[in-house]
Formats: C-alpha cells, sequence, structure tokens
C-alpha cells in the first residue's frame, strides 16, 4: 500500500452505526417517518441515543429545508445541520463533512439520514430536476435518456454491447438472490435482460434500477470514542467528491465521469490502490453506471467495462463483489440510493452479510452519483485492521 497524504482524515473518524428500513414498500408512510425509522435503527446500532446527535445531515426528496424538519420531527437541538443536495452523491458528501467536524471538535455524533416513499406515493420515478433548455426540445426521459445517451457512446467508442450491460443486471440479480431483504430476488438471465422492453434505446427496462420505498442512515464519531462503543467501527480511510457540470449536454466525454477525479484523491488520501479494495458498492442506477464506474475507478481500463464484467466477475464467486445487497437494480432504489453504498459496506466490513458475505473483507469502496452523472463521490472505508 502507498503512504497516506500527510494531514488528511484517514482512520480519525468511523461509522459506528448503520442500518436500512422499510425497503421495498411501505404505504402510509412519508419520506421523513421512513427516515427517522432508519436514524433510531441505526443509533440502537451504535448503543447511542438521539440526545447525543449534534449535527445532522439529510436530504429527503420532498423537503427542500429537510434539515429543520427533521430535527424537529426527531426532537433534537443540533449544533448543525445540513441538507446539500447533489442528488444521489449528497450523502457521501454529508460525510466529509461530518469527518472534517468532528475531527476538529465541532461536533461529537454525526447523524446522516434518508427516507423516501417513491414506489408507494407515486409508483414511478421521480426525478428532482428538469431537462436543461439543450436537452428540453428532444423531450428526453428524465434522467434515463441521458444515461441511454453515455451507453450508446461507450457502445460506439469501444464495442461495448448490450449483452455487457446485461451482464451487470444478472450479477446484481444474483447477489440480491442471497440478500433476503433485496426487493427484487426472481430468476434473471443475460437472456432475459436482452428479450427486455426498451425503455430508452438501448436501455431496457431491466438496465433500470427500481423504483422502491426505503431508508437508510449512519452514525459517525471520532475514531478514539469510536473504539469504545457498541458495534464494529468503520473507518473512514479516504473521502472525495467532483463536480464537473449539472446537465450530461454538458459533458466533454460521455465515456468519463468525475470518479476518475474523486477516486484519485481518495485512494491518495487512504493511502492505497484499486487493487487493495475487497468489496465495491457502487450507484448502479443504471447498468451503465456500473460499467463506467469500475473503469473510472481503476479497477479496469477505459473502455474495458464490459469484457470485464463477463463471465460472471461481479458477482457471487467473481473476482471483484460488486453491490453485495443487489444494489439500484435489485436491491432497492428509493429515489437515492447513495446512503446504502455505505450502509452495505459497513454489513460486510463487519462481517454481518450472512450468505452474501464477502470472506475477509476488510476494505471496502463506496461510490455514489448525483444528477445525471453530474456529482461523484468515494469513499474508502476499513477495519481496524487496515488503520
Amino acid at each position: 500500500m502507498a503512504s497516506a497524504v500527510p494531514g488528511s482524515l484517514r482512520g480519525r473518524a468511523a461509522i459506528v452505526g448503520a442500518a436500512t428500513y422499510g425497503i421495498g414498500e411501505s404505504p402510509g408512510q412519508r419520506p421523513l417517518d421512513l427516515a427517522a425509522r432508519a436514524a433510531r435503527l441505526a443509533l440502537d446500532d451504535a448503543g447511542l441515543a438521539l440526545l447525543d446527535v449534534d449535527a445532522l445531515f439529510v436530504c429527503t426528496p420532498d423537503d427542500a429545508l429537510s434539515g429543520l424538519s427533521a430535527a424537529e420531527y426527531l426532537g433534537i437541538h443540533p449544533k448543525f445541520t445540513e441538507n446539500n443536495r447533489t442528488g444521489g452523491s449528497a450523502f457521501h458528501s454529508h460525510l466529509i463533512v461530518a469527518s472534517l467536524m468532528l475531527d476538529a471538535g465541532l461536533c461529537d455524533t454525526a447523524l446522516i439520514m434518508y427516507g423516501s416513499n417513491q414506489r408507494t406515493s407515486t409508483g414511478g420515478l421521480v426525478s428532482m430536476r428538469l431537462p436543461s433548455p439543450y436537452e428540453k426540445p428532444y423531450k428526453p426521459l428524465t434522467p434515463l435518456s441521458s444515461y441511454a445517451l453515455a451507453a450508446a457512446r461507450h457502445m460506439h467508442q469501444y464495442g461495448t454491447t448490450r449483452a455487457d450491460l446485461a451482464e451487470v443486471a444478472v450479477a446484481a440479480r444474483r447477489w440480491a438472490q442471497l440478500n433476503p431483504e433485496a426487493f427484487m430476488r426472481e430468476e434473471l438471465t443475460v437472456e432475459d435482460c436482452l428479450k427486455a422492453r426498451l425503455v430508452s434505446d438501448p436501455l431496457s427496462v431491466r438496465d433500470c434500477c427500481l423504483v422502491t420505498d426505503g431508508a437508510a442512515a449512519v452514525v459517525l464519531t471520532r475514531a478514539d470514542r469510536a473504539a469504545h462503543l457498541k458495534s464494529k467501527p468503520v473507518y473512514i480511510l479516504g473521502a472525495a467528491a467532483a463536480t464537473w457540470y449539472s446537465g450530461v449536454d454538458q459533458s466533454q466525454d460521455l465515456t468519463v465521469t468525475a470518479a476518475a477525479e474523486s477516486s484519485r484523491r481518495a485512494y491518495e488520501m487512504a493511502g492505497v490502490c484499486a487493487a487493495d479494495i475487497d468489496v465495491v458498492q457502487v450507484y448502479d442506477a443504471f447498468s451503465i453506471n456500473t460499467l463506467l464506474f469500475l473503469e473510472d475507478l481503476g479497477f479496469c481500463a477505459k473502455g474495458e467495462g464490459g469484457a470485464f464484467v463477463q463471465g460472471g466477475r461481479i458477482a457471487p464467486g467473481g473476482d471483484l463483489p460488486v453491490n453485495t445487497n443487489g444494489g439500484g437494480l435489485s436491491c432497492c432504489h428509493p429515489g437515492m440510493y447513495g446512503l446504502f453504498t455505505m450502509v452495505e459496506s459497513c454489513v460486510q466490513l463487519r462481517g454481518q452479510g450472512g450468505a452474501r458475505q464477502v470472506a475477509g473483507a476488510e476494505m471496502a469502496l463506496a461510490h455514489a452519483n448525483g444528477g445525471t452523472l453530474s456529482s461523484q463521490a468515494t469513499l474508502i472505508l476499513g477495519t481496524s485492521a487496515t488503520l
């Protein structure tokens, strides 16, 4: 392993509580109801109480001032609240700010929470943004058409096929079949994906994330305190974010994302490289995301993502475990999926994965995407053995 960047936050803060709640369908519950329940479970996991929370990070799909609403709902008076909204990558950015605040002594217990009732309230994917003025005349399906555009370009430039994309969806389903919490666990084959209804060419319904309800939460504290709490700490080794544009029409290269930048800085802080990672959780809102991110995160060269995932390489039993809970394609996708990559990383690093547990997992990469491939954020997480 390479040496860590001097002055970094490596190992100074840890996730000490992690939980999900209400994955699938939770009728009659609002986003904040779901998020609060996940928060209580995460605090219980850490052996802490609501009144211990003095920094609150939240972003719900229905409330632009959710930091205020959540504090009131939980009955707490935090020193600091934030609801930065960069889409699904917001929660990784929340973790970066929380880690800085903990290290500076500005707070002692940080709670990051999210919930959505998207499936039972609307029955369909609800985008938090409108097409840009440059895209609007072409009547895109937002956000799907932006990802379809990236997929089409990757196919044109590198020879990627729909069968390669299908391998991503099938791998996710195979992991989901090992996860009793996953929403979609039925058998899925490459042939099923290739025969599935096209939604935005070249992406079919099997290339698209689920629409579910669900909530997630994590609790962080300083490393010196973490060792004395209830659950096994998961340490933040490296963390970085990068935003390159808002609308995908402003991308200089549809096959390269800001993950190439965020991961480089996260690896540098952690003092590791892609080869050191045991388990990978990426924001797979669409199957093309997994290919793009595996390339940009350094697990294979640009353009080789399609070949890399062939033959079950990222599925159970493969060389690189990716999205071990089933991901957004088969476990859950309640509007924004980013926080769930953190929770599943904790599950794996604590050895709590049951049938889906990756043996000997000591270091995880959790990566999230926001907007239409607009904002990227990468976390490197590890057990005490990695410090």
